[in-house]
């Protein structure tokens, strides 16, 4: 029978095999495990596994079981994986470590303050809407550039890299390439891509955070 700590292990295994076959350039990668709609007795024995970076896409749902989680284990890092509306920034900015999902100038503006407010200062990733499908979020790529620039400079904000999902149903090698050759242009050291189907493609484009949700946790039980 399958335990938290044999899918860690298997995942884990995975991603190393892969680094190691074709010489991405991260030293390492980091394993991102995509919590979102599984309770907190769910979690828990991936946090006694030894996982420490995890991955929510909303705040409300984050905020009912990781304060206790976090408590507990001290070493977590949450990430923010899922869009973020400016009127839960500030809850955000309480919440999570890393902030994977800025995609526009107002949420930009508002993370500043929200992050002065509390004397925060979090990590933050640009996401970018990589196959510019008009029902994703994300800076379309040709801006890019220009907005982690302006977030940088306007809004002082620690921008470590890029985030995508790109689009279903098509070879996702070619859009992780795309976001690869972005973040070296915009001279960042993270790139977030690549889930469960696709996160070896994705380190072999050089990703160094891959988001893996149902090959660890198994299939949700509800779409959140």
């Amino acid at each position: 029978m399958e335990t938290a700590e044999t899918r860690l292990a298997e995942i884990n295994g995975r991603i190393a095999r892969a680094h190691e076959r074709f010489g991405a350039p991260p030293e390492a990668v980091t394993l991102v495990a995509v919590s979102k709609t599984f309770e907190a007795d769910a979690v828990e024995p991936f946090l006694k596994a030894g996982q420490r970076v995890f991955g929510e896409n909303r705040v409300q749902e984050a905020q009912g079981k990781w304060p206790a989680l976090k408590a507990a284990y001290r070493d977590v890092q949450l990430h923010l994986i899922g869009p973020l509306q400016t009127n839960k920034a500030r809850e955000a900015v309480a919440l999570f470590d890393v902030i994977e999902t800025l995609d526009r100038d107002k949420l930009a503006r508002v993370l500043r303050e929200e992050m002065d407010r509390a004397g925060r200062e979090l990590p933050c990733l640009v996401q970018v809407n990589i196959g510019g499908e008009p029902q994703k979020a994300g800076i379309a790529p040709g801006e890019a550039l220009d907005f982690v620039r302006h977030c940088q400079g306007e809004y002082r904000l620690d921008i470590r890299g890029l985030m995508c999902i790109p689009p279903e149903g098509e070879p996702a090698g070619p859009f992780f390439a795309h976001l690869a050759t972005l973040g070296r242009q915009a001279q960042l050291p993270w790139l977030s891509m690549g889930m469960s189907a696709d996160f070896e493609t994705a380190i072999a484009m050089g990703a160094t955070h891959v988001r893996v949700g149902s090959a660890l946790f198994g299939r949700r039980a509800a779409s959140l």
